[in-house]
This record gives C-alpha cells, sequence and structure tokens, in this order.
C-alpha cells in the first residue's frame, strides 16, 4: 500500500515534528566500540592480542530511542537510571554534546551503567562485555521516576516504554505511567520484551517484533495466517488502541479493533545493518503520532526510516530531512 497524503500535507507533518515533547520511560544504555588491529597472539593465553587504534561511545537502549527522537526535530526528555561509575561519566557527557534534558536521568548507587563494548579487530567482531543488573530497580528510584513524570506531564506529547528487561521497567511502574498517561489523554506507545509482556494493557501502541511475540505466545510466526492470529491475540489480550506487529524483511502488520488488517511492505533496498531498527521505527512512529498523523501515516513513515537506517552499518539515527526527502520522492 502507498502512502496517500499530498506533499504539502507531507510538508505540513514534517513542520510539526519539530519540538514535540516525548519522554522515553526504560533501560538507558552504553554502546562502546574499541577498534584495532591483531599482531600477535597473546603469551598468557592463546587469545589475540587486540592494539586499540579507536574508541567510540554511542547511546545505546532506550537512550538511542530518544537519540531518534532529537535527530526527527523533537525533544527527548529519557527517564531512567545509570550507574555512579566511569561509563555514568561517558553518558552524562554525551546528553551534554547533544543538548539533551538529563534531569531525568537518576544514579543509582551500586547498580552499573548498563554499557555494551565490542571489540573488533581487523573488521572482525571478536568480542562483546557487558556491564549490567538486571534485578528490578529500588521502589525509591521508581517513586523518583513517578514523580518527575507526573510533574511535566502537561508538557508532553507522547510517552514511549522501551523495555529492555534491564529491571527499570517493573510491573507497578508501567501500571503507574499507563494510568498517568490516560488520565491525561496522552498518546503512549511500547517496545515490549518478554518480561511484562502482558503488563502493557491500555496503550495507544503496542509495538512487538516476530520474535518477542513468538516468545511471549510460545508460538512460531511464518504464514500470514499466524501474523493475522498473533496480532488479533494481542489487541483483544491488552486491549491497546493498535497493534504494530514488525516482521524484518516482511515490513510490518497494523492491527485495530473492528478493522481490518493493514500490512506495509519493507523499505529497504540493500539492508547492511538491522540493529537499532526497532528503535527507529517506535521513535518515528511515536513522533508521528503526536505531530497528527494518523496510524498509517505513523506506520509508513517508521517503516521508511528504518528502511534507510538498515542501509547503515552500525546504530545510526534517523534525520529528519533524510526521511521526508525519501517519502517525498517515492510520492512524485
Amino acid at each position: 500500500m502507498m502512502l496517500n497524503i499530498s506533499i504539502k500535507k507531507l510538508e505540513q507533518l514534517k513542520k510539526k515534528f519539530i519540538g514535540k515533547k516525548i519522554a522515553v520511560v526504560g533501560d538507558m544504555m552504553l554502546d562502546g566500540y574499541f577498534w584495532g588491529g591483531v599482531k600477535r597472539i597473546s603469551p598468557e593465553a592463546p587469545v589475540p592480542i587486540v592494539e586499540i587504534d579507536n574508541e567510540i561511545f554511542r547511546f545505546g537502549g532506550a537512550m538511542n530511542v530518544a537519540n531518534n527522537i532529537l535527530s526527527l526535530g523533537a525533544t527527548p526528555i529519557p527517564i531512567g537510571l545509570i550507574g555512579d561509575d566511569n561509563d555514568g561519566k561517558i553518558f552524562k557527557q554525551l546528553l551534554k554534546e547533544k543538548n539533551i534534558i538529563p534531569d531525568a536521568i537518576i544514579t543509582e548507587k551500586g547498580r552499573p551503567t548498563t554499557t555494551k563494548t565490542r571489540v573488533i579487530a581487523d573488521n572482525q567482531h571478536i568480542v562483546r562485555i557487558d556491564k549490567e543488573k538486571t534485578h528490578p530497580i529500588k521502589l525509591a528510584t521508581e517513586k523518583k521516576i513517578m514523580n518527575f513524570l507526573t510533574d511535566i506531564i502537561n508538557d508532553l506529547d507522547a510517552i514511549i516504554l522501551e523495555d529492555y528487561n534491564k529491571g527499570v521497567l517493573t510491573k507497578s511502574l508501567i501500571q503507574s505511567v499507563i494510568k498517568l498517561a490516560n488520565q491525561k489523554n496522552i498518546i503512549i506507545t511500547v517496545d515490549p520484551k518478554f518480561d511484562n509482556f502482558f503488563e502493557y494493557k491500555n496503550v495507544t501502541v503496542f509495538k512487538p517484533n516476530r520474535k518477542e511475540t513468538e516468545d511471549a505466545f510460545g508460538i512460531r510466526i511464518v504464514t500470514n495466517e499466524d501474523i493475522t492470529n498473533a496480532g488479533k491475540r494481542i489487541l483483544e489480550i491488552l486491549k491497546s488502541k493498535y497493534v504494530i506487529l514488525t516482521l524484518g524483511e516482511k515490513g510490518l502488520a497494523i492491527f485495530e479493533n473492528g478493522k481490518s488488517e493493514r500490512k506495509i511492505s519493507t523499505k529497504a533496498r540493500k539492508v547492511a545493518d538491522v540493529s537499532g531498527a526497532g528503535d527507529t521505527v517506535i521513535s518515528t512512529l511515536t513522533v508521528a503520532l503526536a505531530a497528527g498523523a494518523d496510524i498509517y501515516q505513523a506506520s509508513y513513515l517508521a517503516n521508511f526510516a528504518a528502511g534507510i537506517v538498515c542501509q547503515e552499518v552500525g546504530i545510526v539515527p534517523i534525520e529528519l530531512d533524510a526521511l521526508f526527502n525519501a517519502v517525498k520522492s517515492e510520492l512524485k
């Protein structure tokens, strides 16, 4: 299905992306990359010695979603945790460089900043080193998050719940955030993971991918009928306004009560790297809905955005101009 929108309407929608305030509640992460070369094997153990030439840190997890919102011209308000450690300092420095509001990034003692460090030698990914603790956050931290959200709720255009099963989104926090959003009639979208899959009731959009849905229901999704059944089951159980099931190379399927399912095929011409595509989808979708797009328009733009970022290597955020220029060239 093509997007039924005039170039003029598309331009108006693009303008409305600017400055939309989107809170992202979830598991904040840091991605580290160490690049180097191998010239010899260690005398201590049969392992390569990687001589590091370059190191880079980028936002990951829920913070990558916030970063995508920023590059779409909207204003992200990340709400989550970091540790009182060196990675936490790097995280804060990145926030400063990008001018992102740091007020709701809470430091919880005794918990590391969730960091995934990749060691890449001679263009070969050798090892990934993860620092994380995934137990649920303290009740006091949960209260801080809710207090902050309650204080700013009237300024928000939407809330994203971004779950990576790292302990921030507890069952009680999920329920409190959804309740608050619904009281204030604010768009709330969800990118779920396995643990709390069925806790996200009564949201605006629930956006699982195929694997998360298969794991949650203990099924395999292979045929079109499987996709339809899974989408309808989620709608029925979670009572969300919309369910968007992302299907990798098959694009996505949109479900809404009382309406027939709609599919949008993938936009990636050449897939270089799918990492971060789900973050791009939830960010673009939510900003588009906040800007006044309908669910089909928002899904189309989100799917298009994912297609663009999949053509890049590594996790890159979607740029506002790149997205709308690409959509425009398709409409002409």
